[in-house]
């Protein structure tokens, strides 16, 4: 089974790679797409170098990476994807062969936390536009919505949540999920020193801090924050609760 994760940045989405790199029978892999990302559009991220010369820059490479043989021979294979990503001349019709799920978090909360790594920012950086975009793909195959799990569910309550989501994916849920040994990973990324600094300390998921709303905004931000909440919304309507409905 490949699992492929879609998130914005400023998520839990290194977290929920952790938790799924704890079971056994999983491989996991870390923003596949970023060098092909960042080679098309000569975006100047930390770390770009590294970035570039750590990955395929071309995306048909990346697609026949994430499409072939999982690592290690694992039954199951979990691909954390950045929604911003995947650009609009990269080939998506790969995403129909794999299970496909989605990470939310409010763009309030994305928005505040990305510009303190990064202090230009646009709706597409934050990935909201393509998440949606991918979640009507895969829903409109489907026939229904694809699992999506919001940040704050999981963080209040990871064992319901993540249960719930493994129903979704078809997947038997493993405590060993919910908590991991701290530290780097060889399968992080080579940009985790300039992003990773909380998840490597952490064992677990920590308990959901209060988030701040439009109001807390900067007013420079708001008009992304206000463009954004309707498709944030809209795949909010579908998340999975802790019971999975």
């Amino acid at each position: 089974m490949r699992i492929a994760m879609w998130s914005g940045p400023r998520n839990i989405s290194t977290a929920m790679m952790r938790a799924f790199g704890n079971r056994r029978d999983c491989a996991v892999s870390d923003e596949p797409f970023y060098a092909a990302y960042l080679d098309a559009t000569g975006l100047v991220h930390p770390q770009r170098d590294d970035i570039l010369a750590s990955q395929p820059r071309d995306w048909r490479a990346v697609v026949a990476r994430v499409t072939g043989p999982a690592p290690g021979g694992r039954p199951v294979w979990y691909q954390k994807h950045m929604t911003h990503h995947m650009l609009p001349g990269f080939g998506r019709d790969w995403i129909d062969g794999v299970a496909n799920a989605f990470l939310i978090r409010s763009p309030e909360a994305v928005l505040l936390s990305y510009v303190e790594k990064r202090a230009e920012v646009t709706l597409a950086d934050i990935g909201l536009p393509q998440q949606a975009d991918l979640f009507d793909r895969v829903a409109d195959r489907l026939g229904r919505a694809p699992p999506v799990v919001d940040s704050r569910d999981v963080l209040s309550d990871p064992a319901g949540t993540l249960a719930a989501l493994c129903v979704g994916l078809g997947l038997a849920f493993d405590p060993a999920m919910l908590s991991w040994p701290a530290g780097r990973r060889d399968t992080d990324g080579v940009w985790a020193p300039s992003w990773y600094d909380s998840v490597e300390r952490s064992t677990g998921f920590a308990p959901p801090r209060p988030e701040r709303g439009f109001d807390d905004l900067p007013d420079a931000l708001k008009p992304l924050a206000a463009a954004g909440r309707p498709l944030y919304e809209r795949l909010e309507r579908h998340r999975l609760g802790a019971t999975g409905g």
